[in-house]
């Protein structure tokens, strides 16, 4: 069923209602004076709750506003793969938004890990990247990265982990906001603007932006506005409240290089007539509301996207649109209790998700597709946290089912197919302090994926979706040290079942397949220090092993995943209006994308590339200078052909000039 209101889909959807059920329960808190409303700051962990401080997310890696705003970087995507040191692959359309990849998924690794903001999935059932760029860098309070399967509480594809961004909440009376405008090489033109004003309680906030960029190579424009703006209504025993997130965004494609084109002139374009645009609208309600030790919240959520493609042949044009839609509601309790020197955390939710999506395309002129598509998923869990002295235990289930429909009279033979599918998780964790400083922690788990509606379009039986991903996940670390030094190491293992990937080696043209027996498994190293009381230290290192373990591929690295990679960056920032900040990213040599048999003799081959500013501050103003890849290195990170093709360029280097305004 097509969806064009939410308010349409609320009255023929009766889980729906359930969310909106948490909103009148906020209003008799709203009634309180002015004296007793103030909008501290809420915080999304990875229980769905704001962070209690006795229970904080185990092993996560946190990213501060206080961080993204010393080292000048302007959007999330940035942030992660810079500070929080997550591998990422340069986008395809020019766009900021990198393919990220937690634990070596390879060309899968956006389906396997789950992109929220404020408790709000970005994370979609199709092969699209999740919209970061949309997410106003100046309104993120913080970025939780938790690496490692997190089903029980996030559902489909969640084994890589969860990035979960957390924006501000205005605790300020008054108005306060920022203007950023940027200028740098290859055309990159960016204007941001942020303003926010609260009083008595309320809150109201409004972001918007703007970018237009040439790009490092030809035919790879880009330009994207963003609007996002919110209201609330909060008190010391709840909030309730809106947001609205418009997204647009015109792409040009330059198209993939063979290596013999990239070692000629890596700027090319192979594709200098293909083009596309992406529409996003969000709307979102959200409510809290505590009663003592009880604790209800629930989000609404309703998407509509619409992708548009052109592609030049000289056999004909291909024109596509797509018109699709997602509607989130996830009710949810949490239950404080204290008995003794015993502290518990229960916290159970239901998920609803329903999921559509129309594709009409024409090749040549022709009708090629008329597709229709639907999801709908619908998900119970729980998850109980106990904590004796320096000891903290964590259960959690979760039960989810999904019922999937596919139709298109165009193909050929015609494709339709109508699949249920049910999945459980389940999850163990522990932490232990043995003594301050020092802590130990351990998690077990099963987390799961089904196949998206692009996967289940392209498999080996025609019309029979693929069968679920599992994996059992298990995890080892340590934290050492304190804020001002610190070293986590996590040791991990994913051993995946039914593991959903794209086999190009089936004729003629490759299938999405379930593999046979796979593992992930390695090392995660983060380590921070403050050097100086002025100079502070943050490093990542991760090795990862991806391969087949089982079939006639056993012993086979599974493509595009590099074994080592690696950040470091040092950050000066003396208290006199200056500052200053250098990175270095590393990845090493990986399998080209295609090259599923390992047979390629070369290897998409290892970089270093290195980034620099250096910003002055004079009163409410900010002046600054970055550069990235300042060695102006011809590298890519992005290749899916078999063997020497399939290359997307990385950028040379970059340099931008900013200035910024806080008022």
């Amino acid at each position: 069923m097509t969806v064009n209101s939410s308010r349409g889909l609320i009255s023929t959807w009766p889980p729906l209602a359930l969310a909106f059920t948490l909103v009148p329960a906020c209003i008799p808190a709203m009634a309180q004076s002015a004296a007793d409303r103030t909008l501290a700051p809420v915080l999304v962990s990875t229980s769905r709750f704001a962070a209690d401080p006795a229970f904080a997310p185990i092993g996560a890696s946190v990213i501060s506003a206080e961080e993204i705003r010393a080292s000048g970087i302007g959007n999330v995507n940035e942030a992660i793969r810079k500070l929080g040191g997550v591998y990422g692959r340069q986008s395809a359309s020019g766009t900021q938004d990198f393919s990220l990849d937690l634990r070596g998924f390879g060309s899968s690794s956006e389906q396997n890990m789950v992109v929220l903001v404020d408790g709000i999935r970005l994370s979609e059932n199709e092969l699209s990247t999740a919209l970061l760029s949309s997410v106003p860098i100046e309104t993120v309070e913080r970025i939780e990265i938790v690496r490692g399967g997190s089903s029980v509480l996030y559902g489909d594809g969640a084994t890589g982990g969860t990035i979960q961004i957390i924006t501000k909440r205005s605790a300020r009376q008054g108005v306060h906001g920022t203007a950023v405008a940027e200028a740098g090489s290859y055309g990159h033109r960016a204007l941001r603007a942020s303003v926010a004003r609260g009083w008595d309680g309320f809150s109201l906030d409004a972001n918007a932006s703007t970018l237009r960029a040439d790009n490092y190579r030809d035919n790879n424009d880009v330009r994207q506005d963003n609007f996002s703006g919110g209201m609330q209504w909060a008190s010391n025993e709840g909030r309730v409240g809106m947001r609205v997130d418009v997204a647009r965004q015109d792409s040009r494609f330059a198209g993939a290089l063979t290596l013999a084109q990239f070692e000629a002139n890596p700027r090319q374009a192979t594709t200098p007539g293909d083009f596309g645009s992406l529409d996003t609208d969000r709307f979102t309600l959200f409510a809290e509301r505590r009663f003592g030790a009880l604790e209800l919240a629930g989000e609404l959520s309703h998407r509509e996207k619409t992708a548009r493609a052109f592609f030049a042949s000289t056999f004909g044009d291909f024109i596509s649109r797509a018109d699709s839609s997602v509607t989130q509601a996830s009710p949810r309790l949490r239950y404080l209790s204290t008995a003794g020197a015993i502290k518990n955390e229960l916290v159970a939710g239901l998920d609803f998700t329903r999921w559509s999506r129309d594709t009409r395309s024409t090749f040549g002129g022709f009708p090629a597709s008329q597709a229709d598509a639907s999801q709908q998923s619908r998900a119970i869990y729980a998850r109980d946290e106990l904590r004796v002295g320096d000891l903290r235990v964590a259960l959690g289930a979760r039960h989810e089912t999904f019922d999937k429909r596919f139709a298109d009279p165009l193909a050929f033979p015609p494709a339709a197919y109508d699949k249920d599918q049910s999945l459980n998780a389940w999850e163990l964790q522990g932490n232990y302090t043995a003594r301050p400083g020092v802590e130990l922690f351990a998690k077990a788990g099963r987390s799961y994926r089904v196949g998206n509606v692009d996967e289940n379009s392209l498999t080996r039986v025609a019309n029979e979706p693929l069968q679920p991903q599992t994996s059992h996940d298990l995890e080892l670390g340590t934290a050492l040290g304190n804020t001002e030094r610190k070293v986590t190491v996590r040791v991990f293992q994913h051993r995946l079942r039914n593991e959903i990937f794209f086999d190009p080696t089936v004729p003629p043209f490759g299938v999405n397949s379930n593999l046979d027996p796979t593992r992930r498994k390695g090392v995660e190293i983060e380590a921070s220090a403050r050097l100086l009381p002025a100079v502070s230290l943050r490093a990542t290192l991760r090795h990862v092993s991806a391969k087949f373990t089982e079939g006639p591929n056993a012993g086979k690295d599974i493509a595009l995943v590099p074994r080592n990679t690696a950040t470091l960056r040092l950050n000066w920032m003396p208290g006199n209006g200056h500052s200053a900040d250098v990175g270095l990213q590393w990845a090493d040599s990986q399998r080209y994308g295609g090259d599923f048999s390992n047979t390629c003799s070369s290897r998409i081959p290892a970089y270093t590339t290195l980034d620099a500013r250096y910003a002055f501050r004079a009163g409410a103003w900010e002046f600054a200078i970055a550069g990235a890849n300042l060695t102006d290195k011809d590298y890519f990170s992005n290749a899916f052909g078999a063997c020497r093709s399939g290359i997307y360029s990385d950028t040379g280097r970059q340099l931008k000039l900013s200035a910024r305004m806080d008022f």
